[in-house]
Protein backbone atom coordinates (compact mmCIF):
# COMPACT_ATOMS: atom_id res chain seq x y z
CA UNK A 1 0.00 0.00 0.00
CA UNK A 2 1.16 3.30 -1.04
CA UNK A 3 2.33 5.83 1.91
CA UNK A 4 -0.84 7.11 3.44
CA UNK A 5 0.85 10.51 4.91
CA UNK A 6 2.00 11.39 1.53
CA UNK A 7 -0.98 9.99 -0.19
CA UNK A 8 -3.42 12.70 1.77
CA UNK A 9 -1.50 15.12 1.47
CA UNK A 10 -1.13 14.83 -1.69
CA UNK A 11 -5.20 14.60 -2.84
CA UNK A 12 -5.47 17.73 -0.15
CA UNK A 13 -2.94 19.64 -0.33
CA UNK A 14 -2.99 23.64 -0.94
CA UNK A 15 -6.23 23.19 1.73
CA UNK A 16 -5.16 25.63 4.56
CA UNK A 17 -8.13 23.98 6.62
CA UNK A 18 -6.04 20.66 6.67
CA UNK A 19 -4.60 19.72 9.96
CA UNK A 20 -1.66 17.41 10.56
CA UNK A 21 -0.83 16.48 14.10
CA UNK A 22 2.34 14.53 14.85
CA UNK A 23 2.11 12.27 18.40
CA UNK A 24 4.97 10.26 19.84
CA UNK A 25 3.98 7.36 20.97
CA UNK A 26 4.74 4.07 22.80
CA UNK A 27 3.98 2.18 19.03
CA UNK A 28 5.84 5.34 17.51
CA UNK A 29 5.15 7.92 15.94
CA UNK A 30 1.66 8.25 14.82
CA UNK A 31 0.21 11.19 12.55
CA UNK A 32 -3.72 12.44 13.12
CA UNK A 33 -4.88 13.88 9.55
CA UNK A 34 -8.52 15.96 9.72
CA UNK A 35 -10.07 19.29 8.56
CA UNK A 36 -10.30 21.57 11.01
CA UNK A 37 -13.53 23.20 10.10
CA UNK A 38 -15.23 19.87 10.46
CA UNK A 39 -14.02 18.58 13.53
CA UNK A 40 -13.85 19.24 17.80
CA UNK A 41 -10.84 20.47 18.17
CA UNK A 42 -10.85 20.44 22.06
CA UNK A 43 -12.50 17.01 21.59
CA UNK A 44 -9.44 15.77 19.09
CA UNK A 45 -6.73 17.08 22.34
CA UNK A 46 -8.49 15.39 24.78
CA UNK A 47 -9.92 11.84 24.02
CA UNK A 48 -7.44 11.22 20.60
CA UNK A 49 -3.84 13.14 20.98
CA UNK A 50 -3.86 13.00 24.82
CA UNK A 51 -4.11 9.01 24.99
CA UNK A 52 -2.20 8.35 22.37
CA UNK A 53 0.69 10.38 24.30
CA UNK A 54 -0.30 7.80 27.40
CA UNK A 55 -0.19 4.50 25.62
CA UNK A 56 0.27 1.82 28.50
CA UNK A 57 2.70 -0.99 28.11
CA UNK A 58 -0.38 -3.50 27.31
CA UNK A 59 -0.89 -1.98 24.21
CA UNK A 60 0.74 -4.13 21.43
CA UNK A 61 -0.75 -3.44 18.32
CA UNK A 62 -3.80 -1.07 16.33
CA UNK A 63 -6.22 -3.11 17.28
CA UNK A 64 -5.07 -2.40 21.38
CA UNK A 65 -5.13 1.44 20.75
CA UNK A 66 -8.67 0.83 19.12
CA UNK A 67 -10.14 -1.55 21.82
CA UNK A 68 -8.23 -0.15 25.03
CA UNK A 69 -6.59 3.27 24.22
CA UNK A 70 -9.52 5.58 22.61
CA UNK A 71 -12.15 6.67 24.55
CA UNK A 72 -14.74 7.77 21.77
CA UNK A 73 -17.78 6.40 19.65
CA UNK A 74 -17.06 5.55 16.58
CA UNK A 75 -13.21 3.86 16.04
CA UNK A 76 -13.08 2.02 12.50
CA UNK A 77 -10.24 0.91 9.71
CA UNK A 78 -10.53 2.87 6.14
CA UNK A 79 -10.39 0.34 3.59
CA UNK A 80 -7.94 1.98 1.58
CA UNK A 81 -6.28 5.21 0.88
CA UNK A 82 -9.32 6.35 -0.94
CA UNK A 83 -11.37 5.32 1.71
CA UNK A 84 -8.89 7.18 4.34
CA UNK A 85 -9.01 10.95 2.13
CA UNK A 86 -12.77 10.32 2.09
CA UNK A 87 -13.26 10.14 6.40
CA UNK A 88 -11.18 13.12 6.49
CA UNK A 89 -13.68 14.92 4.12
CA UNK A 90 -16.93 13.51 5.96
CA UNK A 91 -15.54 15.16 9.15
CA UNK A 92 -13.53 12.14 10.69
CA UNK A 93 -9.80 11.88 12.29
CA UNK A 94 -7.50 9.43 10.36
CA UNK A 95 -4.84 7.88 12.34
CA UNK A 96 -1.62 6.73 10.49
CA UNK A 97 1.16 4.87 12.67
CA UNK A 98 4.44 5.17 10.99
CA UNK A 99 5.66 1.14 12.27
CA UNK A 100 2.30 -0.01 11.44
CA UNK A 101 1.05 0.71 7.86
CA UNK A 102 -0.78 -2.02 6.57
CA UNK A 103 -3.91 -0.62 9.07
CA UNK A 104 -5.30 2.69 9.02
CA UNK A 105 -7.64 3.81 11.98
CA UNK A 106 -9.97 6.48 12.19
CA UNK A 107 -12.19 8.30 14.67
CA UNK A 108 -14.94 10.02 14.53
CA UNK A 109 -15.02 13.74 15.67
CA UNK A 110 -17.43 15.79 14.16
CA UNK A 111 -17.94 18.96 15.35
CA UNK A 112 -18.38 21.25 12.21
CA UNK A 113 -21.44 24.11 12.69
CA UNK A 114 -24.61 23.27 11.73
CA UNK A 115 -28.55 24.68 11.98
CA UNK A 116 -30.86 24.15 15.14
CA UNK A 117 -33.66 22.12 14.39
CA UNK A 118 -36.49 24.93 13.73
CA UNK A 119 -40.38 25.39 12.58
CA UNK A 120 -40.67 24.46 8.51
CA UNK A 121 -41.65 28.14 7.23
CA UNK A 122 -43.21 26.29 4.19
CA UNK A 123 -44.88 23.73 6.07
CA UNK A 124 -46.25 26.01 9.07
CA UNK A 125 -49.45 23.77 11.38
CA UNK A 126 -51.71 25.47 13.38
CA UNK A 127 -51.58 22.20 15.58
CA UNK A 128 -49.08 19.83 16.24
CA UNK A 129 -44.77 18.97 16.06
CA UNK A 130 -43.15 22.13 15.01
CA UNK A 131 -39.96 20.89 14.49
CA UNK A 132 -38.16 20.68 10.76
CA UNK A 133 -35.36 19.04 9.38
CA UNK A 134 -32.35 20.57 8.89
CA UNK A 135 -28.98 20.74 6.18
CA UNK A 136 -27.30 17.61 9.00
CA UNK A 137 -28.11 14.48 7.53
CA UNK A 138 -27.19 13.02 11.14
CA UNK A 139 -30.15 15.78 12.63
CA UNK A 140 -32.74 14.29 10.35
CA UNK A 141 -31.99 10.88 10.89
CA UNK A 142 -32.10 11.38 14.83
CA UNK A 143 -35.53 13.46 14.04
CA UNK A 144 -36.85 10.01 12.35
CA UNK A 145 -35.19 7.78 14.53
CA UNK A 146 -36.90 9.34 17.34
CA UNK A 147 -40.01 8.61 16.57
CA UNK A 148 -40.16 5.33 15.23
CA UNK A 149 -38.63 3.01 17.63
CA UNK A 150 -38.68 0.12 15.21
CA UNK A 151 -36.01 -2.04 14.51
CA UNK A 152 -36.97 -2.57 10.92
CA UNK A 153 -36.18 0.68 10.44
CA UNK A 154 -33.53 0.98 8.38
CA UNK A 155 -31.09 3.70 6.74
CA UNK A 156 -28.96 2.77 3.68
CA UNK A 157 -26.51 5.10 2.91
CA UNK A 158 -25.18 5.53 -0.81
CA UNK A 159 -22.55 7.52 -1.52
CA UNK A 160 -23.46 10.15 -4.98
CA UNK A 161 -21.37 12.25 -6.89
CA UNK A 162 -17.57 11.46 -8.14
CA UNK A 163 -16.54 14.71 -6.95
CA UNK A 164 -19.04 15.75 -3.80
CA UNK A 165 -19.50 12.24 -2.28
CA UNK A 166 -22.40 13.36 -0.87
CA UNK A 167 -24.45 10.70 1.36
CA UNK A 168 -28.05 10.07 0.30
CA UNK A 169 -29.68 7.69 2.66
CA UNK A 170 -32.32 5.35 1.44
CA UNK A 171 -34.99 5.09 4.36
CA UNK A 172 -37.64 2.96 4.67
CA UNK A 173 -39.17 -0.20 7.38
CA UNK A 174 -38.41 -3.49 6.20
CA UNK A 175 -41.13 -5.90 5.61
CA UNK A 176 -43.74 -2.71 5.19
CA UNK A 177 -42.26 -1.52 1.88
CA UNK A 178 -42.35 -3.87 -0.91
CA UNK A 179 -39.18 -5.28 -1.42
CA UNK A 180 -39.45 -4.40 -5.41
CA UNK A 181 -39.81 -0.68 -4.62
CA UNK A 182 -36.99 -0.05 -2.60
CA UNK A 183 -35.14 -2.64 -5.08
CA UNK A 184 -36.05 -0.20 -7.80
CA UNK A 185 -35.43 3.06 -5.75
CA UNK A 186 -31.91 1.71 -4.83
CA UNK A 187 -31.22 1.13 -8.21
CA UNK A 188 -31.97 4.11 -9.77
CA UNK A 189 -30.25 6.16 -7.12
CA UNK A 190 -26.80 3.66 -8.13
CA UNK A 191 -26.70 4.68 -11.10
CA UNK A 192 -27.28 8.42 -10.72
CA UNK A 193 -24.13 9.19 -13.07
CA UNK A 194 -23.26 12.81 -11.24
CA UNK A 195 -20.26 14.79 -10.67
CA UNK A 196 -21.93 16.11 -7.65
CA UNK A 197 -25.02 16.78 -5.94
CA UNK A 198 -26.84 19.76 -3.75
CA UNK A 199 -29.99 19.10 -2.97
CA UNK A 200 -32.83 16.63 -3.23
CA UNK A 201 -33.79 17.55 -6.64
CA UNK A 202 -30.74 15.57 -8.76
CA UNK A 203 -32.43 12.28 -7.28
CA UNK A 204 -35.98 13.72 -7.63
CA UNK A 205 -35.18 14.17 -11.70
CA UNK A 206 -33.97 10.40 -11.80
CA UNK A 207 -37.40 9.14 -9.93
CA UNK A 208 -40.09 11.35 -11.19
CA UNK A 209 -42.06 10.88 -14.66
CA UNK A 210 -40.13 12.86 -17.21
CA UNK A 211 -43.24 14.17 -19.27
CA UNK A 212 -45.62 16.33 -17.18
CA UNK A 213 -45.40 19.23 -14.91
CA UNK A 214 -46.72 17.66 -12.49
CA UNK A 215 -44.34 16.57 -8.87
CA UNK A 216 -44.84 12.51 -8.95
CA UNK A 217 -42.23 12.41 -5.86
CA UNK A 218 -42.94 13.89 -3.20
CA UNK A 219 -40.96 16.43 -0.54
CA UNK A 220 -41.21 17.54 2.89
CA UNK A 221 -39.55 19.57 6.06
CA UNK A 222 -41.19 18.12 8.63
CA UNK A 223 -39.95 14.37 10.17
CA UNK A 224 -43.72 13.32 11.44
CA UNK A 225 -45.04 13.64 7.89
CA UNK A 226 -41.89 11.18 6.73
CA UNK A 227 -42.83 9.03 9.61
CA UNK A 228 -46.27 8.45 8.24
CA UNK A 229 -45.50 7.84 5.04
CA UNK A 230 -42.69 5.10 6.14
CA UNK A 231 -45.39 3.74 8.35
CA UNK A 232 -48.06 3.30 5.25
CA UNK A 233 -44.76 1.55 3.18
CA UNK A 234 -43.58 4.08 1.42
CA UNK A 235 -39.96 5.53 1.00
CA UNK A 236 -37.87 8.36 2.53
CA UNK A 237 -34.84 9.81 0.64
CA UNK A 238 -32.48 12.06 2.89
CA UNK A 239 -29.69 14.08 1.20
CA UNK A 240 -26.87 15.63 3.30
CA UNK A 241 -26.85 18.81 3.21
CA UNK A 242 -30.57 19.99 2.15
CA UNK A 243 -33.63 20.26 4.36
CA UNK A 244 -36.14 18.93 2.02
CA UNK A 245 -36.95 15.10 2.30
CA UNK A 246 -38.05 13.01 -0.87
CA UNK A 247 -41.34 10.18 -0.42
CA UNK A 248 -42.08 7.93 -3.02
CA UNK A 249 -44.19 7.29 -5.11
CA UNK A 250 -46.51 10.19 -4.47
CA UNK A 251 -50.25 10.34 -5.25
CA UNK A 252 -52.33 12.68 -6.74
CA UNK A 253 -54.57 12.57 -3.47
CA UNK A 254 -51.90 13.78 -1.02
CA UNK A 255 -51.70 17.52 -2.70
CA UNK A 256 -55.34 17.66 -1.15
CA UNK A 257 -53.87 16.16 2.36
CA UNK A 258 -52.64 18.71 4.94
CA UNK A 259 -50.92 17.39 8.33
CA UNK A 260 -53.36 19.92 10.22
CA UNK A 261 -55.94 16.99 9.30
CA UNK A 262 -54.59 14.41 11.83
CA UNK A 263 -54.52 16.87 14.11
CA UNK A 264 -57.22 19.07 14.60
CA UNK A 265 -61.05 17.68 14.39
CA UNK A 266 -62.10 15.19 11.89
CA UNK A 267 -65.09 17.35 10.96
CA UNK A 268 -62.83 20.73 10.42
CA UNK A 269 -60.05 19.52 8.97
CA UNK A 270 -62.89 17.64 6.62
CA UNK A 271 -64.22 20.97 5.83
CA UNK A 272 -60.53 22.25 5.56
CA UNK A 273 -60.35 19.65 2.51
CA UNK A 274 -63.26 19.80 0.57
CA UNK A 275 -61.98 23.86 0.02
CA UNK A 276 -59.05 22.36 -1.17
CA UNK A 277 -60.87 20.28 -3.51
CA UNK A 278 -62.98 23.34 -4.39
CA UNK A 279 -59.91 25.90 -4.82
CA UNK A 280 -58.58 23.31 -7.26
CA UNK A 281 -61.74 23.17 -9.44
CA UNK A 282 -61.46 27.38 -9.63
CA UNK A 283 -57.89 27.41 -10.23
CA UNK A 284 -57.68 25.22 -13.02
CA UNK A 285 -61.41 25.74 -14.32
CA UNK A 286 -62.51 28.67 -13.96
CA UNK A 287 -60.70 31.33 -15.93
CA UNK A 288 -61.41 28.81 -18.78
CA UNK A 289 -64.95 27.94 -17.84
CA UNK A 290 -65.66 31.93 -17.87
CA UNK A 291 -64.00 33.03 -21.34
CA UNK A 292 -66.00 30.15 -22.98
CA UNK A 293 -69.41 31.14 -21.73
CA UNK A 294 -68.88 35.24 -22.33
CA UNK A 295 -67.43 34.27 -26.06
CA UNK A 296 -69.48 31.87 -26.93
CA UNK A 297 -72.86 30.72 -25.15
CA UNK A 298 -74.31 34.14 -23.89
CA UNK A 299 -77.79 32.10 -23.81
CA UNK A 300 -76.68 30.04 -20.33
CA UNK A 301 -76.65 33.32 -18.43
CA UNK A 302 -79.10 34.99 -16.52
CA UNK A 303 -80.43 38.17 -19.35
CA UNK A 304 -80.00 40.75 -15.92
CA UNK A 305 -76.42 39.38 -15.68
CA UNK A 306 -75.57 39.89 -18.89
CA UNK A 307 -76.45 43.87 -19.38
CA UNK A 308 -74.25 44.16 -16.03
CA UNK A 309 -71.22 41.83 -17.91
CA UNK A 310 -72.18 44.12 -21.31
CA UNK A 311 -71.85 47.49 -19.17
CA UNK A 312 -68.60 46.21 -17.12
CA UNK A 313 -66.73 45.57 -20.54
CA UNK A 314 -67.96 48.70 -22.56
CA UNK A 315 -64.48 50.47 -23.35
CA UNK A 316 -62.05 47.52 -23.11
CA UNK A 317 -60.39 47.68 -26.42
CA UNK A 318 -59.24 43.64 -26.13
CA UNK A 319 -61.11 40.61 -27.24
CA UNK A 320 -61.83 38.23 -23.51
CA UNK A 321 -59.17 35.99 -24.40
CA UNK A 322 -56.82 38.13 -24.68
CA UNK A 323 -57.90 39.88 -21.48
CA UNK A 324 -57.90 36.92 -19.29
CA UNK A 325 -54.73 35.99 -20.50
CA UNK A 326 -52.87 38.76 -19.89
CA UNK A 327 -54.47 39.60 -16.09
CA UNK A 328 -53.46 35.45 -15.64
CA UNK A 329 -49.79 36.85 -16.51
CA UNK A 330 -50.19 39.99 -14.36
CA UNK A 331 -50.82 37.94 -11.67
CA UNK A 332 -48.20 35.80 -11.78
CA UNK A 333 -45.42 38.78 -12.21
CA UNK A 334 -47.05 39.74 -8.59
CA UNK A 335 -46.62 36.04 -7.08
CA UNK A 336 -42.85 35.68 -8.41
CA UNK A 337 -42.03 39.77 -7.21
CA UNK A 338 -43.86 38.65 -3.50
CA UNK A 339 -41.41 35.52 -3.63
CA UNK A 340 -37.82 36.55 -4.84
CA UNK A 341 -38.86 40.01 -2.38
CA UNK A 342 -37.22 39.88 0.74
CA UNK A 343 -40.08 38.52 3.46
CA UNK A 344 -40.82 41.97 5.14
CA UNK A 345 -40.87 43.63 1.61
CA UNK A 346 -42.57 40.91 -0.44
CA UNK A 347 -45.47 40.80 1.27
CA UNK A 348 -46.39 44.49 1.54
CA UNK A 349 -45.43 44.84 -2.30
CA UNK A 350 -47.64 41.91 -3.32
CA UNK A 351 -50.88 43.56 -2.10
CA UNK A 352 -50.03 47.63 -2.83
CA UNK A 353 -49.32 45.93 -5.98
CA UNK A 354 -52.79 43.93 -6.60
CA UNK A 355 -54.67 46.93 -5.43
CA UNK A 356 -53.09 49.10 -8.10
CA UNK A 357 -52.76 46.94 -10.28
CA UNK A 358 -56.98 46.13 -10.26
CA UNK A 359 -57.90 49.62 -10.15
CA UNK A 360 -55.53 50.82 -12.81
CA UNK A 361 -56.31 48.39 -15.46
CA UNK A 362 -60.18 48.94 -14.54
CA UNK A 363 -59.16 52.55 -15.02
CA UNK A 364 -57.37 52.50 -17.79
CA UNK A 365 -60.21 50.16 -19.67
CA UNK A 366 -57.59 47.42 -19.91
CA UNK A 367 -59.89 44.27 -18.19
CA UNK A 368 -63.08 44.57 -16.73
CA UNK A 369 -63.86 44.46 -13.61
CA UNK A 370 -65.64 40.61 -13.33
CA UNK A 371 -62.41 39.67 -15.45
CA UNK A 372 -60.32 40.85 -13.06
CA UNK A 373 -62.44 39.19 -10.34
CA UNK A 374 -62.24 35.49 -11.51
CA UNK A 375 -59.06 35.91 -12.15
CA UNK A 376 -58.36 37.04 -8.62
CA UNK A 377 -60.19 33.87 -7.23
CA UNK A 378 -58.83 31.77 -9.67
CA UNK A 379 -54.79 32.78 -8.85
CA UNK A 380 -56.11 32.82 -4.35
CA UNK A 381 -57.04 29.58 -4.63
CA UNK A 382 -53.93 28.20 -6.05
CA UNK A 383 -51.74 28.87 -2.37
CA UNK A 384 -54.50 26.39 -0.93
CA UNK A 385 -52.77 23.64 -3.18
CA UNK A 386 -49.04 24.65 -3.28
CA UNK A 387 -48.04 20.87 -4.52
CA UNK A 388 -49.43 21.23 -7.94
CA UNK A 389 -49.58 25.22 -7.94
CA UNK A 390 -46.89 25.10 -10.58
CA UNK A 391 -49.15 22.29 -13.17
CA UNK A 392 -51.91 23.68 -12.42
CA UNK A 393 -50.84 27.39 -13.35
CA UNK A 394 -49.57 26.10 -16.55
CA UNK A 395 -52.97 23.85 -17.47
CA UNK A 396 -55.24 26.37 -16.63
CA UNK A 397 -53.59 28.24 -19.14
CA UNK A 398 -53.85 25.59 -21.81
CA UNK A 399 -57.54 25.28 -20.44
CA UNK A 400 -58.26 29.07 -21.65
CA UNK A 401 -56.66 28.87 -24.67
CA UNK A 402 -58.95 26.21 -26.07
CA UNK A 403 -61.97 27.73 -24.77
CA UNK A 404 -60.69 30.88 -26.51
CA UNK A 405 -60.58 29.00 -29.62
CA UNK A 406 -63.28 27.00 -29.17
CA UNK A 407 -65.41 27.32 -26.77
CA UNK A 408 -67.48 24.72 -24.15
CA UNK A 409 -66.07 21.87 -26.43
CA UNK A 410 -62.79 23.02 -26.20
CA UNK A 411 -62.71 23.71 -22.71
CA UNK A 412 -64.66 19.73 -22.08
CA UNK A 413 -61.87 18.84 -24.11
CA UNK A 414 -58.88 20.12 -22.71
CA UNK A 415 -60.32 19.06 -19.07
CA UNK A 416 -60.55 15.53 -20.30
CA UNK A 417 -56.68 15.81 -21.78
CA UNK A 418 -56.35 16.95 -17.96
CA UNK A 419 -57.60 13.90 -16.59
CA UNK A 420 -56.74 11.51 -18.67
CA UNK A 421 -52.68 12.98 -18.58
CA UNK A 422 -53.14 12.47 -14.53
CA UNK A 423 -54.43 8.92 -14.79
CA UNK A 424 -51.19 8.10 -17.49
CA UNK A 425 -48.93 9.32 -14.81
CA UNK A 426 -46.91 6.91 -12.83
CA UNK A 427 -44.93 7.55 -9.71
CA UNK A 428 -42.09 4.66 -9.11
CA UNK A 429 -44.02 2.09 -10.65
CA UNK A 430 -47.59 3.04 -9.17
CA UNK A 431 -49.99 4.78 -10.98
CA UNK A 432 -50.36 8.77 -9.62
CA UNK A 433 -54.03 8.07 -9.22
CA UNK A 434 -53.34 4.98 -6.56
CA UNK A 435 -55.83 3.68 -5.47
CA UNK A 436 -58.26 5.14 -7.49
CA UNK A 437 -58.85 3.19 -10.77
CA UNK A 438 -57.28 0.45 -9.94
CA UNK A 439 -58.14 -3.29 -9.02
CA UNK A 440 -56.50 -2.66 -5.33
CA UNK A 441 -59.17 -2.18 -2.96
CA UNK A 442 -60.03 1.55 -2.54
CA UNK A 443 -60.34 2.32 0.67
CA UNK A 444 -62.43 5.17 0.99
CA UNK A 445 -61.44 6.90 4.79
CA UNK A 446 -58.75 9.26 3.58
CA UNK A 447 -58.93 9.86 0.09
CA UNK A 448 -61.41 12.89 -0.25
CA UNK A 449 -62.53 12.87 3.57
CA UNK A 450 -60.90 11.80 6.42
CA UNK A 451 -62.28 8.68 8.20
CA UNK A 452 -61.78 8.55 12.10
CA UNK A 453 -58.18 7.63 13.07
CA UNK A 454 -58.68 4.22 14.47
CA UNK A 455 -60.06 3.46 11.03
CA UNK A 456 -57.31 4.84 8.84
CA UNK A 457 -55.76 1.99 7.11
CA UNK A 458 -51.88 2.77 6.71
CA UNK A 459 -51.14 -0.45 4.57
CA UNK A 460 -51.87 1.10 1.13
CA UNK A 461 -48.30 -0.36 -0.32
CA UNK A 462 -47.83 -3.06 2.31
CA UNK A 463 -46.92 -6.79 1.21
CA UNK A 464 -45.74 -7.08 -2.60
CA UNK A 465 -47.95 -4.89 -4.01
CA UNK A 466 -46.66 -3.66 -7.33
CA UNK A 467 -47.64 -2.13 -10.25
CA UNK A 468 -48.43 -5.37 -12.10
CA UNK A 469 -50.97 -5.72 -9.80
CA UNK A 470 -52.47 -2.06 -9.65
CA UNK A 471 -52.88 -2.21 -13.46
Amino acid sequence: MKNTKEYINEKLKDSFDVKVREVDTALGRATAIFVDDLCGTVFISEYIVAPLKNIKSNVNSIDDIASKVLDINLVGYAKDNDDAVLHVLSGDVVIVFDNYTDKILFCEAKGYVRRGVGIPVAEAVLKGPREGFTEAFVDNVALIRRRVKDPNLKFEPIYVGKKSNTVVCLTYIKDTAPKKLVDNIRRQIKELDYEFILDTNYIENKLRDENTIFDTVGYTEKPDTVVAKLMEGRIAVIVDGTPFVLTAPYFFIESFQAQDDYYLNRYYANFTRIIRWLAFFFAAFLPGLYLAIVTYHFGVIPSLFVFRLAVSRAGVPFPTVVEVIVMMIFFQLIKEAGLRLPQPIGAAMSIVAGLILGDAAVGAGIASRITILVVAISSLSYFLIPRIYGAMSAWSLIIVIMSGFLGLPGFFVAVMVLFAHICNLKSCGYYYMFPVGTLKKLNLKDIILRGPLEEISNDFLSGDDTNEKSK
